[in-house]
């Protein structure tokens, strides 16, 4: 029954707040928020400070996330010259993940990206790295001109080329990175949620009548937790595309 016991459903867009007011105030995604930094931070201090030759427990986890972003994600997208990212990309994708997961957790059941303000800030600073790291490697007229006019392209094409790559690169690019991973969450929050409520009913009126709702529930659960992992995965992968974009823009 405690899988079953979800916040109300008017909680599930509204946090009250747990202490302070306004601006600082504190609630449930901001004390989630934090909470999944300390993890991901202690994480990777624990497993730095091991060391070990043969790799176990949270060292063998951590080198095994490390592993994942390199070669799955920093190679495939910017080449070696990416691994300078790897920090930033490895906290991404690992906090990322464990905001996402809280929302199959008994009792606390919230995702924290479902919030937009989290995704958002997080999306701002990604373009602010892609914007740096372009202007850094190419100067600020090279960066505009490969971003206005894109190598390869017929000449005649640059009027509907170039105000199409300047919105694209501006604005699509944060806002589609913080809403794509911003709706998953949210929906995924809502589809749980209301199985559950259908689930506890049925419950409740007969054992037998919850089984397929119940099923369901179980199944979408496991579901949710490949959502956690694909979404965050997306989100990091864009964040590396953008940045090697960046940094190689004959590619």
């Amino acid at each position: 029954m405690l899988a079953l016991e979800f916040p109300p459903i008017s909680h599930l867009i509204e946090w009250p707040d747990l202490f302070g007011s306004g601006a600082f105030a504190v609630n449930k995604v901001v004390v989630l928020a934090l909470v999944s930094a300390l993890l991901v931070f202690v994480m990777f201090f624990v497993a730095g400070r091991k060391g070990s030759l043969v790799p176990t427990g949270v060292q063998n986890f951590a080198e095994t996330i490390v592993e994942f972003v390199q070669e799955g994600i920093i190679l495939q997208t910017m080449g070696p010259e990416g691994l300078h990212f790897t920090s930033f990309l490895l906290t991404l994708f690992s906090f990322i993940f464990v905001c996402n997961i809280w929302g199959i957790i008994p009792v606390l059941y919230f995702p924290v990206n479902a919030r937009m303000a989290l995704p958002a800030f997080m999306a701002v600073v990604v373009w602010l790295i892609f914007n740096f790291v372009g202007i850094k490697h190419q100067g600020l007229g090279g960066y505009f001109k490969s971003m206005l006019f894109p190598p390869g392209v017929p000449k005649a094409l640059y009027i509907l080329v170039t105000p199409i790559e300047l919105v694209s690169t501006l604005i699509v690019r944060p806002l589609s990175l913080a809403v794509r991973l911003f709706a998953n969450m949210l929906a995924g929050h809502l589809l749980l949620a209301s199985f559950a409520v259908i689930a506890t009913a049925l419950f409740k009126a007969t054992v037998v009548g919850a089984a397929l709702p119940g099923g369901l529930l179980i199944a979408l659960t496991g579901f949710e937790v490949l959502v956690a992992v694909l979404q965050a995965f997306i989100f990091t992968i864009l964040a590396a595309v953008y940045i090697g974009g960046a940094m190689h823009p004959e590619h």
